[in-house]
């Protein structure tokens, strides 16, 4: 079968070489999957480069979320278990972690809908408890992540800002559901953010970027505000000042997703399960602004890492895998 793999770690289109390997072999508890469509991630970048939080030994095949098949027919959403990733025609992933692929959603949008909405709405809902008629500011408004709680947000009633660089974004983010739009790089977000909430700041601010982005949360954040940090896609991991946190009467919640696959998988079915229905009714689509071939992963990968696309990457694989 066609895999990419990562031999050496480095930029996602330096390291990552399609090559001819055999079929994985599923170990106890594993299962073989037929890849339809993986999602490109900004873990994919974190791992080609040696920078995520999980190591897989070399060489490895990246690709962290897919829409498969089972060998019974079966339509599946999985997390691929590494070194056996996504951007292959065949992955492995863990029985008892499979979850059925929504009717509602094509191949690319099914593989979409798992780890930016889950983060999404464990974020919002079980980390930050966002109330209707509260505040929500999203921070790359029109990215995976971000796209993601913007429509999530909506859906729970929230009023909701996006912060975006650019126009290309902006134009996005409005199209998402956002209420108020800030570009970043031609406006002073702080001062946009206070005039938008009448100097009341935000209730709720998702934080997947890090850096200035979260200076910005903590000048924006409102009495009893929640600020739940998602990541750092910056590079740059902030430093709270908690005294600060003190004086305003905010919190600062983390949100490791993948954590409560191990200590409370049942939470992350019940999540998908209200995914699956809210995407039946319509409420949330995931946005794939692209969907490419196998052979062109390496560059969507990099495109994600740059920062240059908005929504989805998705890798679309054509039926008929080789052996």
């Amino acid at each position: 079968m066609q895999a990419w793999q990562v031999h050496e770690n480095g930029a996602p289109s330096e390291v990552m070489r399609l090559t001819e390997v055999e079929r994985p072999t599923p170990g106890d508890g594993q299962v073989l999957l037929r890849v339809r469509a993986a999602n490109v991630n900004f873990p994919d970048a974190l791992l080609c480069r040696g920078q995520y939080q999980v190591r897989p030994p070399l060489p490895f095949t990246p690709g962290v979320e897919i829409c498969g098949e089972t060998e019974d027919g079966r339509r599946v959403i999985a997390n691929p278990a590494l070194p056996y990733g996504g951007f292959a025609e065949y992955a492995l992933a863990d029985a008892r972690a499979l979850l059925p692929a929504p009717e509602s959603l094509d191949d690319a949008e099914a593989a979409a809908l798992h780890i930016g909405y889950q983060t999404g709405w464990f974020g919002l809902h079980r980390r930050a408890h966002l109330e209707a008629g509260e505040t929500l500011l999203v921070h790359a408004a029109a990215g995976g992540v971000g796209s993601a709680a913007v429509q999530l947000g909506k859906a729970a009633g929230a009023t909701v800002i996006g912060v975006v660089g650019g126009a290309d974004k902006a134009a996005v983010a409005r199209e998402l559901g956002c209420d108020v739009v800030v570009d970043r790089r031609g406006e002073d977000v702080v001062a946009a953010v206070k005039e938008a909430t009448g100097g009341r700041g935000a209730d709720v601010i998702y934080d997947p970027v890090g850096g200035e982005a979260y200076t910005q949360s903590a000048k924006l954040v409102a009495f009893e505000g929640r600020i739940v940090v998602v990541g750092f896609a910056s590079g740059t991991i902030p430093s709270p000042a908690l005294n600060h946190a003190l004086v305003k009467n905010y919190s600062i919640v983390g949100l490791h997703w993948g954590l409560y696959n191990t200590k409370n998988p049942k939470l992350v079915q019940h999540c998908h399960e209200q995914l699956t229905e809210l995407a039946a009714r319509g409420v949330v689509k995931p946005l794939v602004s692209e969907r490419v071939p196998l052979a062109e992963a390496a560059g969507a990968v990099q495109r994600v890492a740059d920062g240059v696309t908005t929504g989805r990457v998705a890798v679309v694989l054509e039926k008929g895998a080789s052996a």
